[in-house]
């Protein structure tokens, strides 16, 4: 994959010492195709064009941490997508053929940057490429921050010289558009980016794009979903209960962490988790029994992860065919299986003289979820 460089903008970031100082442009270059060829960028940037473009990228995020995401335009109803502003940006940057064509979308991208809150000095670039062969058209925004007290060896005398203004490539923030999900083929209404930072400034410094939930994130909306239906279903009609219901779902949707809360029986649980496993199938499940953690699949629970409870204690059992052990040998490697049976008679016995007496709650209606 091999792109070839139309032009090149070249921006230096001062980052002014007081925190609050404002942000300025300290030296601009424009380069066309030839000046590139001749430039030490070129060194410097060979090959970051075709690893951007294969790095991998999900539509839905595993988690709000993932470096590379897929960003989209955000459209009002009713309006065309060259009414977001962004498009329109990106694609006038497209249509520059020359480096003087360039420079005045390229300064509204730079005021648009540098107005973004927790801005960094460094280096941004923005390049328009063309794919060899097919001679694809694509804008690529390159940001490299400032490395922090980089040195050099110099000679013998001084032996080391501070670098002032160091970058390199290896953290390089990136925005790609259109999004290549291919060779030859284009989302027009995505852009690609990738940030390894916790300050999130260059996801926003584009205000009209917004990128897609996380899968962990689908996966709680749907469940909280499935819940409110369970709850209509059972209490049709308004009642202390229902209410009661619809607070507690709502303190779950609101809490970072939560105990089993045992309202759905097995087979209620079981068709809410094909619904999500069906759209979803690689979705995790994690969750923790006093200090473990249990780490599995959501499509594991009640095929080869089943939970009871035996004397008011919870019992998670994990099924499968091979028990593998990694480094530090232990002498758990050396057990002979008991029996499940076994097991909980010793759990029984050992947790009896707190086991509290149980009280069964009348159930309402039926226990059907409405999705059935």
């Amino acid at each position: 994959m091999n792109f070839i460089i139309d032009w090149l903008s070249f921006y230096l970031i001062e980052q002014p010492e007081e925190e609050d100082g404002i942000k300025q442009v300290r030296m601009t270059r424009y380069l066309g195709h030839d000046e590139y060829q001749r430039s030490e960028l070129r060194d410097f940037l060979d090959g970051e064009f075709a690893r951007i473009a294969k790095r991998k990228v999900e539509m839905n995020p595993k988690t709000e941490g993932t470096p590379t995401k897929l960003g989209q335009f955000v459209v009002e109803p009713g309006h065309p997508l060259d009414s977001n502003p962004n498009y329109a940006l990106l694609n006038r940057l497209l249509a520059a053929e020359t480096p003087g064509e360039s420079k005045e979308p390229c300064q509204e991208l730079v005021q648009s940057y540098l107005r973004t809150s927790q801005v960094r000095g460094g280096v941004l670039i923005v390049v328009r490429t063309r794919l060899e062969l097919l001679d694809e058209r694509y804008v690529f925004i390159l940001k490299c921050d400032f490395e922090q007290k980089t040195a050099v060896i110099t000679d013998e005398k001084s032996l080391i010289s501070n670098v002032r203004m160091a970058i390199n490539a290896k953290n390089m923030k990136s925005l790609m558009y259109p999004y290549m999900i291919e060779s030859g083929m284009n989302d027009p209404y995505h852009v690609k980016i990738h940030q390894f930072s916790h300050a999130r400034y260059f996801e926003e410094f584009l205000r009209f794009i917004e990128y897609p939930q996380t899968v962990t994130q689908l996966v709680s909306d749907e469940v909280i979903s499935l819940a409110r239906q369970h709850i209509e279903y059972t209490y049709p009609e308004e009642s202390e209960e229902r209410v009661r219901e619809e607070e507690a779902i709502e303190l779950i949707a609101a809490s970072p962490k939560r105990e089993l809360a045992e309202k759905w029986e097995h087979e209620t649980v079981m068709e809410a988790m094909h619904i999500i496993t069906d759209r979803q199938p690689e979705v995790e499940l994690k969750f923790k029994l006093d200090h473990m953690q249990i780490r599995t699949l959501l499509a594991d629970y009640g095929s080869n992860l089943h939970i009871a409870k035996v004397n008011g204690r919870y019992l998670v059992v994990l099924e499968g065919e091979q028990l593998q052990f990694e480094r530090g040998v232990s002498p758990v490697e050396f057990a002979k299986p008991k029996s499940l049976a076994e097991v909980v008679k010793e759990i029984e016995e050992r947790s009896s003289h707190y086991a509290q007496p149980m009280v069964s709650m009348p159930s309402a209606v039926d226990d059907t979820p409405p999705w059935d």
